[in-house]
């Protein structure tokens, strides 16, 4: 994609750090909210009205930045970016949510650098699996492993959410692949509003009929309102800003901050418990992703290639 600064500043300016740290909130803070919303709407049309309002907000920017007609030129490719990106994910981690503490949630989607890297491998790239990516892993895998059998053991997991959770760590890592190799020439701003106007179309008449049975409680519509205006419209715009004052390596690296909001403000706000899950899995999990992704001395990936959505959008 297009957008993206080929060289980044030797330093992180306050500017910079102030995005940076509002980025990790912002893109931590979506588990707790579907949490709340998933309880009175349903997965589908939660993404529904998510992505709308998102759109909404996206197209006039990305009209006014000349960049949705690239985009629609591309639009097989931009749609098939919204569906792995979007429409799939955000309904299987609203349905998991059902189930299971949104810290649990946050925690086993951070486990998409690891699928990232095995992508990366199944994709030709043979630096992907160098020394220390295979430890990372190996690592992260058994931090997935514990997280998941400790908390299954206690009765705070169970097998269909574990594996929605999983499929969406996979897809996170397939669809920024598919923007990368199809979609760099065209402007991030573009695919992104194309792409959430094509899943608000597809997910419209879940959207509708959920609508059409009256607004659920206030904390349900704060919580759908946060999530598409914050968490997406807002989200996308800052981040893409945070990529060109800091560069896009740097701004990746909240990507291992995410989880740890996550699981925060589930124990804070929603008083989930504490597991011997997350206190053995959580810090293997970001330690095996650390890992995973650290650039090998003959293969580093140059800056100008690096994708704003190569940051996962829970």
């Amino acid at each position: 994609m297009t957008d993206i600064p080929s060289t980044a500043p030797a330093h992180m300016s306050r500017r910079a750090w102030v995005l940076f740290a509002s980025m990790a909130v912002i893109w931590g803070i979506p588990y707790l909210f579907i949490k709340i919303a998933v309880v009175e709407v349903s997965p589908v049309a939660l993404a529904g009205m998510r992505t709308l309002l998102a759109a909404l907000v996206l197209l006039p920017l990305a009209a006014r930045a000349g960049a949705l007609r690239p985009a629609l030129r591309s639009w097989p490719y931009v749609a098939a970016f919204g569906v792995l990106e979007m429409a799939i994910p955000w309904v299987l981690i609203g349905h998991a949510e059902i189930r299971v503490s949104s810290g649990f949630a946050g925690l086993v989607i951070a486990a998409v650098p690891m699928f990232g890297t095995l992508l990366a491998w199944l994709l030709g790239d043979r630096h992907a699996l160098a020394r220390v990516r295979v430890l990372g892993l190996a690592t992260g895998f058994v931090g997935v492993g514990a997280l998941v059998g400790l908390d299954s053991l206690g009765g705070h997991a169970d097998a269909l959410s574990v594996l929605e959770l999983l499929a969406v760590a996979a897809l996170y890592a397939v669809a920024p692949a598919i923007a990368d190799r199809k979609l760099r020439h065209v402007p991030s701003i573009g695919v992104i509003a194309v792409s959430l106007t094509i899943v608000a179309v597809l997910y419209l008449p879940f959207t509708i009929g959920e609508m059409s049975q009256g607004l659920p409680s206030p904390s349900v519509v704060g919580s759908i309102l946060v999530l598409a205006l914050v968490c997406t419209a807002l989200a996308f715009v800052l981040f893409f800003e945070l990529i060109a004052t800091a560069g896009p390596v740097r701004a990746t690296v909240i990507t291992f901050l995410n989880p740890a909001v996550a699981v925060l403000l589930g124990l804070v706000v929603l008083s989930e418990p504490l597991t011997w899950g997350t206190l053995v899995g959580f810090p293997l999990v970001l330690l095996g992703s650390y890992w995973a992704t650290r650039p090998t001395t003959s293969a580093a990936r140059p800056a100008a290639t690096a994708d704003p959505t190569d940051v996962t959008t829970p």
